[in-house]
């Protein structure tokens, strides 16, 4: 199965993926990771269970980036923190990789100004064709995804806001282009799909 509703769980989570990438990048295993989890809640969650299932979220997005990418996480500046997180959400979750690459991409080329609220429903249907195995999801989930996936764009800055949807130019950075371009199939499906503003 191609996709998932796994991104219902957050967006990029900036703030949280910093937090995150430094425990990994300080080590002492899995120990370690679960202690600051757990014990000293670096992701700042509310409830045990939101804390467990947003740490796994983001330790599987940041474990899918190579080394350069989780070291901009932690220490690069916004911009690149945030393109870094974004690379790792489109790894993790091909529907919003593929809503970049197959719905967006013909709206810049289009010279369209505005991503239309239909073009959540549209895509989604048009996954079932890509795959059959997808689930048929309810209306409710539906809208968390396209919440999830908007919200994700606006952080990243193809959208000016999940409210107007004006989409903007996003220029992919080199410090992040250069790592995806030679982390294989994942990472040169990351770049595409992030650069669909070009």
């Amino acid at each position: 199965m191609r996709y998932t509703s796994s991104i219902t769980a957050g967006a990029l989570k900036l703030p949280q993926s910093r937090a995150a990438a430094r425990v990994l990048l300080r080590g002492g295993g899995e120990k370690a990771w679960q202690a600051a989890i757990d014990k000293d809640n670096v992701l700042q969650a509310k409830s045990p269970t939101t804390r467990r299932s947003l740490a796994k979220l983001i330790r599987r997005r940041l474990a899918s980036l190579p080394p350069a990418l989780i070291k901009l996480v932690r220490d690069g500046s916004h911009r690149e923190a945030t393109q870094a997180c974004l690379a790792g959400a489109v790894i993790d979750s091909p529907l919003l990789g593929d809503f970049l690459d197959l719905a967006l991409r013909p709206l810049y080329r289009t010279f369209k100004t505005t991503l239309p609220r239909t073009a959540w429903d549209d895509y989604l249907e048009a996954c079932h064709g890509r795959d059959p195995d997808m689930p048929r999801w309810t209306a409710a989930t539906s809208g968390r995804l396209r919440s999830s996936v908007f919200q994700a764009l606006a952080e990243a800055g193809y959208l000016d806001s999940t409210a107007s949807r004006n989409l903007q130019a996003v220029h992919i950075l080199a410090a992040v282009a250069r790592p995806l371009a030679d982390h294989g199939a994942s990472g040169r499906y990351a770049l595409r799909c992030m650069e669909v503003a070009s």
